[in-house]
Parts: C-alpha cells; structure tokens; sequence
C-alpha cells in the first residue's frame, strides 16, 4: 500500500527524468527494435531493384528544415539504394531550401561513394512554379533549368547530355513536406505524363495521399520516421530514422506504463474505507 500511495504523489520531476532517459539513451546506444516493412515503403525498394543499372531517377527535395527531422532520413536511405544500384540521379527542388538540404545528403552521399558530379548525379537546384515547372519540363528540362545549382550550363553536363525532358526519367521520387510537392507530381508528371511517381513525406500528410496509392497515382509512399526506418531497414544500413524510432517507441512504452500504473493506484487508494468515509483517518468531519 505505501507503494501505491508514493506511485500516486510521485514527483513529476521523476517523470521527466525518466521520460528524458527513455529519449536520450536509445539515441546514443542503438536498440535495434524491429521495424515492420509496409507493403507501401516495398514497393519503391521493389521498383528501384527492378531499374536496369544506370536508370535515370529523379529525386525531388521539396521540403524545408522543419520538416528535416522525418523526411531527410528517407532521402538518405533512398539516395544510398540508388546509389547502390548504379543509378543516375537528377535533384531539383519546388521548395526554395529543397537544392540546400539535397546538397547536405549529397556530402554524405560522396563520402561513401565514390561518385562524379555531372555523371553520376547533378543538382538543378530550385526553381519556382511549382505545377508549371513540372509541366515544363514535361518538353525541356534544359529549357527550365538552364544552368545547375552552382552556375554550370546543364548542357554542358555529360548526364544532362542524355536527358532532354520527363520522358527520360525512369523514376520519380518526391520527398515532400506539403503542396508544391506530391499532388503536383502527381498531378502533372503521373496524370499528364505517364510517369512512375513515388512519394516521402512527414507522418502528418501521409493520410491524404493514401487515395493516389489506392488510385494507383502514387508507386509508393514513405510515411514519417517510420517510413524512413522502413527504408532503412530495406536497404540493411539503419541510420538516423530508426535510432529515433527506438526512442520514440521506448518514450511511449514508459508513458503507456505510468499511464497503466497511475490508474491502477488510483482504483486502489479509491477502495480504501477513508476514501469512501469522506477523507483520510484524522481528518475532521465534513461541514454540515
């Protein structure tokens, strides 16, 4: 009993101490919880494996830093399965800091492979218009993008040389934090251009673009930290999404217990005859 009474004025400081611990440690010493593989996240692995090497993959960065946290790992973890598979990438970003946190994923990218700017990917960097840009591109991709993100005539790229419009994309991938982002691919380069569309985009706006994968508009979908972790699993290198994971899902386990626990010594206390007599023992009577 003296058990459940402390439980019951325990002090919140405690609570945040331990809340604190059950977010910090799995960050700094990786659990390795399992990740559940949806049918949604396997279907993009399944159709970057099923690209002959040295396919044409477009990945779009629209999305800013507040957003970062859950999209960035996605793009990581697809960039490295592109990248495994010997694919070419093209960036381009609707969102004016998408071409600056591509060109973050990209230092990673280069430390771990050994790539060629302007063979084996390029940053077009960003460009506004969002449906209309798609559109465009659509006819010329050198038109809308004359020069890259760093100032070069996109014709005078030797991958660029052998891309002139949508048509030479084999894969579309939008990582996308709102609108311009998935609807616009969906709508202008899967509905108007026939191109496969696949899609990441934070936990929050994953719910609206389940009709385009029931539709068939959209490959796949990566949703959120979990759809990160997903990606990560798929490709066997786990990084920064499903470090998170294990904290969030040891927070919420320590949440869900002092939430069980809390209940339990309430009933308990509530049981007690001073409870049902109206206050505890000593306690004056209650005032007429």
């Amino acid at each position: 009993m003296k058990f459940v009474q402390w439980l019951a004025n325990i002090d919140r400081r405690i609570l945040f101490l331990l809340i604190a611990a059950s977010v910090i440690v799995p960050l700094l010493v990786p659990l390795g919880m399992p990740v559940k593989v949806t049918p949604q996240a396997e279907a993009i692995y399944e159709e970057v494996e099923a690209l002959p090497s040295g396919s044409t993959v477009l990945v779009a960065f629209d999305y800013d830093p507040a957003a970062a946290p859950e999209v960035h790992p996605m793009g990581l973890a697809f960039l490295r399965h592109c990248f495994n598979k010997k694919h070419k990438v093209v960036i381009m970003a609707l969102w004016p800091q998408g071409a600056q946190l591509a060109v973050s994923a990209m230092a990673e990218m280069t430390d771990e492979y050994d790539l060629e700017y302007g063979r084996d990917y390029v940053n077009l960097g960003y460009k506004a218009g969002g449906d209309i840009v798609i559109k465009s591109m659509g006819a010329s991709i050198a038109d809308v993008f004359p020069r890259d993100m760093a100032g070069r005539p996109t014709a005078s790229l030797p991958l660029m040389k052998k891309i002139s419009s949508l048509n030479d994309i084999d894969l579309i991938m939008a990582l996308s934090a709102g609108d311009p982002g998935i609807p616009a691919w969906v709508r202008v380069a899967n509905a108007l251009f026939q191109k496969k569309v696949a899609g990441g985009c934070t936990a929050v706006s994953a719910p609206q673009f389940f009709p385009y994968l029931q539709t068939g508009q959209l490959l796949g979908l990566l949703g959120g930290l979990k759809g990160a972790a997903e990606y990560e699993t798929l490709v066997e290198r786990p990084d920064a999404a499903t470090r998170r994971m294990d904290s969030q899902s040891i927070a919420h386990l320590v949440i869900i217990i002092f939430i069980i626990f809390a209940n339990i010594s309430y009933f308990i206390l509530r049981r007690r005859p001073e409870a049902s007599s109206g206050g505890a023992p000593g306690a004056p009577p209650p005032s007429p």
